[in-house]
């Protein structure tokens, strides 16, 4: 399996949904993917058939127009849950959309997609809440109003693809307030204790096959209540260089 862990494979700004070839990335997914492979779009908000496929059309035509197509294309949501296994079986890529983390895990967990996945040979790739629910167990970065909490679930079950715990859009929401408290340094940072996050901004991702884990881009290591900046952006880590 390959899997691309990304915070967002856009380009900001753009009036429509444009894949970001920063740090290299439509490169590397064009070379990970077979010609004319089937497509997979798995939702975030599983009751919401209108906005699935909408994201998932637009994924479809960004990939499309950066040369990368498609012989079919299919949604996973509440209406074809039921045909989740079927669906991943007949997929060569899959995409997961982002959103709200805790209520596409909850969907992962009803359908059992952590199981599905196992052996799963094609390319996976996470779009922000999609990537951090690839971990295998997930960091439940606090978002909406009252998830500040501390009685708010903060780790969850997660797709076991990756060990990697992702933070998106840093460059977004690294100055966020939440309930009156500063989401990175008053509530990320005291939840890393005995953790460590890894803090991107949209552009740089995460590549993983069988063989290596590699980080590109700009990224910010977050472990034990410190934040430290790890690569620039345009560089390449071996994530092994780190053990």
């Amino acid at each position: 399996m390959t899997v691309f862990i990304t915070s967002s494979p856009f380009v900001e700004g753009a009036d429509r949904a444009v894949l970001s070839n920063a740090n290299g990335f439509v490169d590397r997914l064009r070379e990970a993917l077979p010609p004319f492979c089937r497509f997979l779009f798995v939702c975030s908000s599983p009751d919401r058939r209108d906005l699935n496929c909408q994201f998932g059309a637009d994924v479809f035509s960004a990939c499309a127009d950066a040369g990368i197509y498609f012989s079919s294309f299919a949604v996973l949501d509440a209406l074809s849950a039921e045909n989740a296994e079927e669906l991943v079986a007949n997929s060569d890529f899959i995409v997961l959309a982002g959103g709200h983390v805790p209520t596409q895990n909850a969907f992962f967990q009803e359908i059992g997609l952590r199981e599905l996945l196992e052996g799963y040979p094609g390319t996976v790739m996470g779009i922000s809440a999609g990537s951090m629910n690839s971990a295998d167990v997930v960091y439940v970065q606090p978002e909406e109003e009252g998830e500040s909490d501390p009685d708010f679930p903060r780790f969850a079950p997660g797709l076991g693809l990756t060990g990697v715990n992702v933070l998106p859009h840093y460059q977004k929401v690294k100055d966020n307030i939440l309930d009156g408290q500063r989401l990175f340094e008053d509530i990320t940072y005291a939840d890393s204790f005995g953790h460590t996050f890894f803090a991107i901004p949209d552009g740089s991702y995460f590549y993983q096959d069988d063989g290596q884990l590699l980080l590109f881009g700009e990224c910010y290591c977050i472990h034990d209540g410190i934040l430290e900046p790890l690569t620039e952006d345009g560089e390449i880590l071996d994530m092994a260089e780190l053990d």
